[in-house]
């Protein structure tokens, strides 16, 4: 018997009776969403055709599957079948996904949504109060060629000015005849003389007219000039107002580009050429702990030094900073730890600074330049190095870096002279100017108490599994590796969206009996040896002479040790 196959058989169509599994992400965005009680009345403008609620799961719902862009997502919509169990077999059109995932609602929502992640984590018992921070590049979506530097554009508006003031000169000693004052030339004032040659071209139009039978005709040389003249001074002019917009766009960005303004040019870790060649990107950071991110921001600035105290400043506001804060040595810096203990004095910086490894080198600790091996006496506030010269307090000094931070010194000066009144030649440089060195007690203070802290703390080693795990996933497992849209405000939405939807893939795909050991870093480990071994007992009381001589061979075992059977009954004891 064949089976009956007839595409033009008549049926009833009934909607799609279907539900996920109970551990499915789909599921956990559901609640997540329906947690949110973002059921706003539409007041103005015309009426909503789909529910933003509806919007959001399927968005996050194609972002847990790397689907990103707005067909493949039109098309998930109508295919899959989990997609249509959240939608109600609703079908958006991918201009509505578009246009929604840049919205100013899904902002809010996913703000929202964060929040409201972080209070059922820390009800359920889910995450501690370590909160680990670390950052990554992501491409914008912007040509790669497209770059505007600003010190090359300060460069040209410089010899832009020059050029500018070369032309007055000129005009000056020609034969058009303006009012220009040469000595007080400024480059704003370009639009008051081009408006002076015009008017000047005009007189001279009148006169070539009245004299149009004489020739040569002295009044269309000098209209020569001046339109010459005038042209120059008004390409001047739009150079200049194309540098002035450079400048502001660049802000206190060193580059942008062309085609997304708010892209920065970094260097990334992806770089097939190996040449170091800098693209336009953005700076993600992200807190995470137990590998869920539970706040995020997207910086113009490629270095992560920068980047700590704003983003610690946002993840105060919406309260989810935990007590312990844990960065990698990229963050160690005087004015992030001084911000950290003025402003959050309640919380424990677990952060490095970028030598504290190599100070405990042996080469470190026995370089005789190092300041922190010299001999230093407390009471009489002087130092001595290994080569006897003494150093003493001179005078405070203080630099400002090119961010306006200031650092306070104290410079000690060594003493040129012996006790007999002979120089002494350890304490002059080899042109014969004396030594001094400059110490900085405020750092060496902050150094000090970074070392203390994570000595005294266990909490830094996960780390690299609990951070750099979400940065994995993220473009290897979602493949999000480039932004598929252009500007600050719209790439950090839709950054919100994938960071939340791989939230809602680590809720189905972790166990639940996990987070009963949130506390615990070895209670995964131990839950893994416990199930092998009760595979071990069960496999043990159907064969049990197969298992002892394989688990526990007499006689010279692995590595050389003697075991017998008696091993194996203590090892079950304990467990």
């Amino acid at each position: 018997m064949e089976p009956d196959y007839n595409m033009n058989q008549l049926s009833l169509n009934i909607p799609t009776a279907y539900e996920p599994e109970l551990n499915h992400p789909a599921r956990y965005i559901n609640r997540l969403v329906e947690s949110l009680a973002l059921r706003r009345p539409n007041i103005m403008g015309r009426p909503r055709e789909y529910d933003p609620r509806m919007l959001l799961k399927l968005v996050l719902l194609a972002y847990s599957y790397g689907i990103i862009s707005s067909r493949k997502i039109e098309r998930f919509a109508r295919e899959s079948i989990i997609a249509m169990w959240l939608t109600q077999e609703q079908r958006p059109t991918y201009r509505t996904i578009a246009r929604f995932i840049v919205s100013q609602e899904l902002e809010d929502m996913i703000q929202s949504s964060f929040k409201e992640f972080h209070d059922y984590l820390k009800a359920q018992g889910m995450i501690d109060e370590a909160s680990f921070i670390d950052g990554t590049k992501i491409l914008a979506n912007a040509n790669k060629f497209s770059f505007v530097w600003k010190k090359r554009t300060i460069k040209y508006r410089e010899l832009n000015v020059e050029k500018a003031q070369k032309l007055i000169r000129e005009i000056k000693q020609a034969e058009v005849k303006i009012d220009v004052d040469e000595d007080s030339f400024d480059i704003d004032q370009l639009d008051t003389i081009i408006a002076l040659l015009e008017q000047r071209i005009e007189e001279l139009n009148q006169r070539v007219a009245e004299t149009a039978k004489v020739s040569p005709n002295p009044a269309k040389q000098e209209r020569r000039h001046a339109k010459k003249y005038l042209h120059a001074l008004d390409h001047c002019r739009q150079k200049h107002l194309e540098y002035q917009a450079q400048s502001q766009i660049a802000g206190q960005r060193n580059s942008y580009s062309k085609t997304d303004h708010d892209a920065t040019f970094m260097r990334l870790k992806e770089d097939p050429m190996r040449n170091g060649q800098t693209k336009p990107a953005y700076n993600l950071q992200i807190m995470t702990s137990s590998q869920y991110v539970l706040g995020y921001e997207l910086m113009q600035n490629p270095t992560d030094t920068r980047t700590l105290i704003p983003f610690l400043s946002h993840l105060a506001q919406n309260e989810v900073l935990g007590r312990e804060i844990v960065a990698d040595a990229g963050y160690g810096s005087e004015r992030n730890y001084k911000y950290i203990e003025d402003e959050l004095p309640d919380y424990t910086a677990l952060i490095p600074y970028s030598t504290m490894i190599k100070e405990n080198s042996r080469k470190w600790r026995s370089d005789d330049r190092k300041v922190m091996n010299w001999e230093y006496h407390e009471a009489d506030d002087f130092y001595v190095n290994p080569q006897g010269v003494r150093f003493n307090f001179k005078r405070y000094a203080y630099r400002n870096d090119k961010y306006k931070f200031r650092r306070d010194f104290k410079v000690y000066q060594a003493e040129k002279y012996d006790e007999n009144h002979q120089i002494i030649s350890q304490a002059l440089t080899p042109h014969g100017n004396t030594k001094y060195i400059m110490v900085n007690p405020q750092w060496e203070y902050f150094k000090s108490k970074a070392r203390e802290s994570l000595s005294n703390s266990n909490t830094y080693s996960r780390r690299k599994y609990d951070v750099e795990t979400v940065f994995g996933n993220l473009k290897a497992y979602l493949g999000f590796k480039r932004f598929t849209v252009r500007g600050l405000k719209k790439a950090k939405r839709q950054i919100g969206i994938a960071l939340m939807a791989l939230n809602m893939k680590k809720m189905a795909g972790r166990p639940l009996i996990f987070s009963k050991y949130s506390d615990n870093q070895k209670a995964p480990f131990r839950i893994f040896v416990k199930f092998r071994m009760e595979l071990l007992i069960q496999r043990l009381l159907s064969q049990p002479h197969f298992l002892l001589f394989q688990c526990c061979p007499i006689g010279p075992g692995r590595g050389g040790v003697k075991t017998d059977h008696r091993h194996l009954i203590d090892l079950l004891g304990s467990l």
